[in-house]
């Protein structure tokens, strides 16, 4: 394998993930960029309808090279109100849901990206919610968090990224966060009753497709050692300029439906928390087979559904069954 055109030394990676980028989408600072209601399994093993919001705001502070959020983010911080205005937005359009999702491409708790004289705003809009999901980069995690709870009448639940617990390839992730830092913030959000929701990548980059399963698995140990009550297992994907030139050196590949499947498996054999499989966008690896994709997402989907593991997937095409 040829020199990685991935820098080695911290300060400079920073500028070759932002050299690779391709052109961000054009945004209104009143309007979230994407909304629909989902169906989640609740903690309480129910399948309940989830109001999803992609707000609208600044880029995250933190380049990690790994993701592509970015592409629907501004580069400016939003005025005060505008995001009220974009989650009135949606919820006037969108079918009643129990639990909703305020999602915004970084921090909820950057002071750059919510502003925080809107916290009672939203606090207001989500009242009837019995669940609000915000995510939080862990080093934010602190008194913005009890802010925000004690202004809210249901529970308040934190997402963050643990992406992998290979402690080489999260170092050159960039997302400047080390394991006991993540411990930490966990610890924080249990300790004033805040539930966490995790995030894990499946076969990150520099990884070696063999070992995936095995430190996918790893980290969903981690997460549920951390408290976590739910985690989601998210099959990384190209697309952001830093990641297609690290396909091209042989650097990345992302990974096949069976593992994310057999990770998926693990984890909710585990029985400690719920565990669900990204199914957004998965990427289309050159030589799956064709014949049992559409299987495979509709058995990782009935999983996410129902945290049971249906019977496995027998194709007669690639001789396969899972």
């Amino acid at each position: 394998m040829p020199t990685s055109l991935y820098p080695a030394q911290t300060a400079e990676r920073d500028r070759w993930i932002l050299s690779q980028r391709p052109t961000r989408n054009i945004l209104d600072p009143h309007r979230p960029y994407a909304f629909f209601v989902e169906e989640e399994c609740s903690a309480t093993r129910e399948v309940v309808p989830v109001a999803t919001l992609f707000l609208t705001n600044r880029e995250c502070p933190w380049r990690c090279l790994m993701c592509d959020l970015w592409r629907n983010t501004l580069t400016e911080t939003v005025p005060a109100g505008a995001i009220p205005a974009q989650i009135d937005y949606a919820l006037a359009q969108l079918a009643p849901a129990r639990q909703i999702k305020l999602y915004n491409s970084g921090s909820f708790f950057d002071l750059k990206a919510i502003p925080p004289e809107d916290y009672p705003a939203i606090a207001t809009q989500v009242k009837s919610f019995e669940r609000t999901i915000v995510e939080s980069h862990p080093a934010l995690v602190g008194a913005a968090c009890l802010k925000f709870r004690d202004l809210l009448q249901g529970q308040l639940e934190v997402a963050m990224g643990l992406e992998t617990v290979h402690p080489e390839i999260l170092d050159r992730l960039n997302k400047r966060m080390t394991l006991d830092q993540f411990s930490a913030a966990a610890r924080f959000l249990q300790s004033n009753a805040m539930d966490l929701r995790v995030f894990i990548l499946v076969q990150p980059p520099f990884m070696e497709p063999a070992e995936a399963l095995y430190w996918a698995q790893r980290s969903l140990d981690f997460a549920f050692d951390c408290g976590a009550t739910a985690a989601t297992l998210i099959p990384t994907r190209g697309g952001n300029g830093a990641m297609d030139s690290l396909a091209r050196q042989g650097e990345f590949t992302p990974p096949r439906l069976e593992v994310l499947e057999a990770a998926a498996e693990y984890g909710i054999g585990l029985n400690k928390g719920r565990v669900f499989a990204d199914l957004w966008d998965v990427p289309l690896k050159p030589d799956e087979c064709m014949g049992c994709r559409s299987q495979r997402i509709a058995h990782l989907h009935a999983m996410n559904r129902s945290q049971h593991i249906p019977p496995p997937v027998a194709c007669v095409s690639c001789e396969g069954s899972r």
